[in-house]
């Protein structure tokens, strides 16, 4: 019985082989690379087929193939996944920029669960969850050598119910116990767009979906319709998303052939370069591009095309490095693989992937000014009241309301300045302008 079994399964899983995943790959591979797979199959056949007979509780083969498939896409990088038909279709949703659950963009880094940012204005963003946080404990499952899509399951859920979660703040050497309420988490890609001052405009960008370079055009046409004669963009905290939107996001910016990434994996088939193809970008407005280490993935090649074409001061902290490609395959089931197919190179060929893109000036969050008061809050409201004390309180309420954004946010306040300062030079040495305007 047991020899029958075995064939009929190596019949099953070379087929599911061929079928779902090697149509294109098998074909690329020798003879001799096709034998050894084969050879391997019959051992994961063997497997199955005691499995199936001898293991106490019954099984079905799809569960043992779909737990297989999982484990070997994991066994890859942290960032390859194998996706049931109901992880797939909530890709297809989170793309889409809705969905239930904590609003936090995680990894697998040296096998715990990582934060690379939590999603501003989601119960992750609420309850305190920073960049690097190690998420160890979700409920009563520690989160140690466990599979991402099992942790994006077990984080997501129906609006309002509670999720308990563990996480390990490793510069501060602490534990955080965190009861955190599901939301609907519906991501607006562009979460803020105003005129701070003297015609400098003012754009966050949280993250790179389907809308989002329809939402950038509408947003930056308001602004220069109000007088934007500059622009800080903010791409501090944004996880990245689709390749091709922060692409086109990028090209909003860069003049006509510019190179903005280049993609490269084993197979040189796979090789692409992208370059900027808009009908009329800004290519004269002077911008500022905030960044820090929650900007990850699609912030990095904005900030990278930028950066090596010399099209913005890039202001802020080292980004976080993920610098990968994921190609999703649908496979016939209505499951797929979310697969690690290449890498991508800033303009210069740097890859950035576990390095990140160093900014052009450094300057600390207003969360690290000192990192003795991070612990006292009293000493931090002191600190703060000391900071507020030299407002003018004659001061228009506008003015008020933006020196206390500039207090709070040493960032922005740089890149505001830097924007001066680039308008005072301009003035003094009118000849190194390339346009003679703004």
């Amino acid at each position: 019985m047991i020899k029958a079994l075995k064939n009929v399964f190596i019949f099953i899983c070379v087929s599911f082989f061929l079928l779902s995943m090697a149509g294109l790959a098998l074909s690329a591979i020798d003879r001799s690379k096709k034998n050894e797979t084969y050879k391997e199959l019959e051992l994961f056949a063997d497997a199955l087929a005691y499995i199936q007979v001898q293991y106490v509780d019954e099984t079905k083969a799809k569960d043992l193939i779909y737990g297989a498939l999982s484990g070997m896409i994991n066994s890859l990088d942290p960032h390859s996944q194998f996706l049931s038909p109901e992880e797939y279709e909530g890709l297809k949703v989170e793309t889409e920029g809705k969905f239930g659950g904590i609003g936090v963009e995680i990894t697998i880094k040296d096998d715990f669960v990582t934060v690379i940012t939590p999603i501003e204005g989601t119960p992750a963003w609420d309850a305190g969850l920073k960049t690097g946080d190690r998420i160890v404990k979700i409920d009563d499952t520690v989160a140690r050598n466990i599979m991402l899509g099992e942790v994006v399951k077990k984080l997501r859920g129906k609006p309002g119910t509670e999720v308990n979660i563990v996480v390990w703040r490793e510069k501060e050497g602490k534990l955080y116990y965190h009861k955190i309420k599901r939301a609907l988490i519906e991501v607006k890609d562009i979460k803020e767009s105003r005129i701070l001052e003297d015609d400098i405009a003012y754009l966050k960008l949280v993250e790179f979906t389907e809308g989002t370079p329809k939402e950038l055009d509408r947003a930056v046409k308001d602004l220069k319709d109000k007088g934007a004669k500059a622009l800080v963009l903010d791409l501090r905290n944004n996880p990245g998303g689709l390749l091709d939107k922060a692409v086109e996001v990028a090209e909003r910016f860069l003049p006509k052939g510019a190179l903005i990434v280049s993609i490269k994996g084993r197979d040189p088939k796979q090789d692409a370069e992208y370059k900027a193809d808009s009908r009329s970008p800004e290519v004269d407005m002077p911008i500022v591009l905030l960044v820090n280490e929650g900007s990850a993935s699609g912030s990095e090649i904005v900030a990278g095309a930028f950066k090596d074409n010399r099209r913005a001061i890039i202001l802020g902290q080292k980004t976080f490095g993920k610098g990968s490609v994921q190609t999703v395959l649908p496979l016939r089931d209505g499951s797929a693989l979310k697969l690690t197919s290449s890498r991508y190179y800033t303009p210069k060929g740097e890859s950035i992937h576990d390095k990140g893109v160093v900014p052009d000036i450094v300057v600390a969050q207003a969360g690290f000014i000192d990192e003795k008061l991070k612990d006292d809050k009293s000493a931090m409201t002191e600190e703060l009241d000391k900071i507020f004390e030299d407002v003018d309180k004659e001061k228009p309420k506008e003015e008020a309301v933006l020196q206390e954004m500039y207090a709070k946010d040493p960032q922005l306040a740089r890149a505001v300045d830097l924007i001066k300062s680039i308008r005072i030079y301009k003035g003094l040495h009118p000849q190194t302008s390339s346009t003679g305007n703004e």
